[in-house]
């Protein structure tokens, strides 16, 4: 059964170099997949947020109880966790084009059924399959980015692919979120199913496997070392999994993805209960931050090559320290106040932005061999989703444990809950300056 995926995602196609006649092409094939792969993750994660928007809903109608929604929410992240994992190494392999469209049409078939059912256990197996296929998704578009780009410029784009996020989170935030404010939370989930076959049509049409897939040599020649001459992908995977930078970056995502995922899973519902906002106010001031988040994603590949020549560090720290603030203002600050909390919001995208760049992926692939991009970027992923699996159930659980009835009204005290946010995201910057130093072997 493994060979047989192995033998469906392989690696195939024409491999004759074609003359620099054909430049044109050729840059037209690599904005084609840059975009599609761009446009098709951020797709990916409005089948992957759906749930979070709904959840006060669910609860307000007798559902699902916050601490099933941890668990609900926990298992995506668990089997996300694990196939980001295992998807890494097989990315490297494999036809980015088919591999990614077929994460992408399950996802969102799956988002599809969950309209149709109330079931707990239909819930919890559907989502965990959520995740699985989830992680179909970003090794890919990162193999392409070393497959059709130079080293030179990968940065750059990997800013702007980065910026996929934030595309997908803005974009559930406000459509999914209106459909559930006009028409009920189970058309929230049909919503995100229909958005996401639309992207996983434009990767099968718009995305390019290999330059050598079309005709044209590789976009550029291995380097000698060691690891990168390496007659298979084995010896450059195994020297990833030796690397204790990697494994060091990987811990400091996980705690960033705490900080992250914290207020993109509970963010609605914290504002909600504990501030009064709507459900279509709450969602659009977190959506604040997913829009932020695209000018962090997309400017901090291009400060770090230009300003920085390429050294991540700096930048890392210094937005490192943004996210631990804008935390501590949306938190710590009481009261419903808008433009509070849109300006915390403003903060906390534009930090998150520039960490899921650089945290989340680009500086392990700074430092792993070149062919085994996919596998540093598993081992960063499984720590970083382990880290968002386990803030969903520790959240439900400081929540709902938290919830108190004061004059027969239910309210929350979130105390706990803001100092485990904020705690998060300090352990994270601590960790990033473990780093300092790291070199690609």
């Amino acid at each position: 059964m493994f060979k047989r995926i192995i033998d469906f995602y392989r690696i195939s196609g024409p491999r004759a170099e074609l003359s620099a006649g054909h430049d044109s092409r050729f840059k037209r094939l690599q904005l084609s997949t840059f975009l599609a792969a761009t446009l098709g993750y951020g797709l990916y994660y409005v089948c992957r947020l759906s749930l979070n928007v709904v959840k006060k809903p669910i609860v307000d109608e007798g559902v699902f109880s916050e601490i099933e929604l941890g668990i609900i929410g926990s298992v995506l992240f668990f089997t996300y966790a694990v196939g980001k994992f295992c998807n890494g190494f097989l990315a490297d392999r494999s036809n980015i084009k088919r591999f990614m469209s077929t994460g992408l049409l399950i996802s969102a078939l799956v988002n599809l059924c969950l309209g149709f059912t109330g079931s707990f256990v239909v819930f919890v197996v559907l989502w965990g399959v959520n995740g699985w296929v989830q992680s179909m998704g970003a090794a890919p578009c990162v193999v392409g980015l070393s497959r059709w780009f130079p080293t030179s410029k990968r940065g750059s784009f990997y800013g702007f692919w980065s910026a996929s996020h934030n595309i997908g989170e803005a974009f559930t935030f406000i459509v999914v979120a209106s459909l559930v404010g006009a028409a009920g939370w189970r058309y929230g989930f049909m919503g995100a199913g229909a958005i996401g076959i639309v992207g996983a049509l434009v990767i099968a049409l718009f995305v390019y496997d290999t330059p050598e897939s079309q005709g044209y040599p590789a976009v550029e020649p291995k380097k000698e070392t060691k690891a990168e001459n390496a007659d298979d992908f084995n010896a450059a995977q195994k020297m990833v999994l030796r690397m204790p930078a990697i494994w060091i970056l990987a811990l400091a995502s996980a705690f960033m993805y705490i900080s992250r995922y914290a207020v993109n899973s509970w963010g609605v519902f914290y504002l909600e209960a504990q501030k009064g906002y709507s459900t279509i106010d709450a969602s659009f001031i977190i959506s604040i931050s997913s829009v932020c988040g695209i000018a962090g994603t997309v400017f901090s590949g291009v400060i770090s090559d230009k300003l920085f020549r390429g050294n991540r560090n700096v930048p890392a720290l210094i937005f490192g320290l943004l996210n631990v603030l804008a935390l501590s203002l949306f938190l710590l600050v009481p009261g419903q106040c808008f433009w509070v909390d849109a300006v915390a919001m403003v903060m906390f995208g534009l930090g998150i932005g520039v960490l899921i760049c650089f945290l989340g992926g680009l500086m392990a692939i700074d430092i792993a061999p070149k062919n085994a991009s996919g596998a540093a970027l598993g081992v960063v992923g499984i720590a970083s989703y382990i880290g968002a699996a386990l803030q969903d159930i520790m959240n439900g659980v400081l929540i709902e444990n938290n919830r108190l009835s004061v004059d027969g009204v239910e309210v929350y005290d979130f105390t706990a809950v803001s100092y485990f946010w904020i705690g998060a995201a300090l352990m994270s910057v601590l960790l990033t300056l473990c780093v300092w130093n790291a070199r690609r072997s």
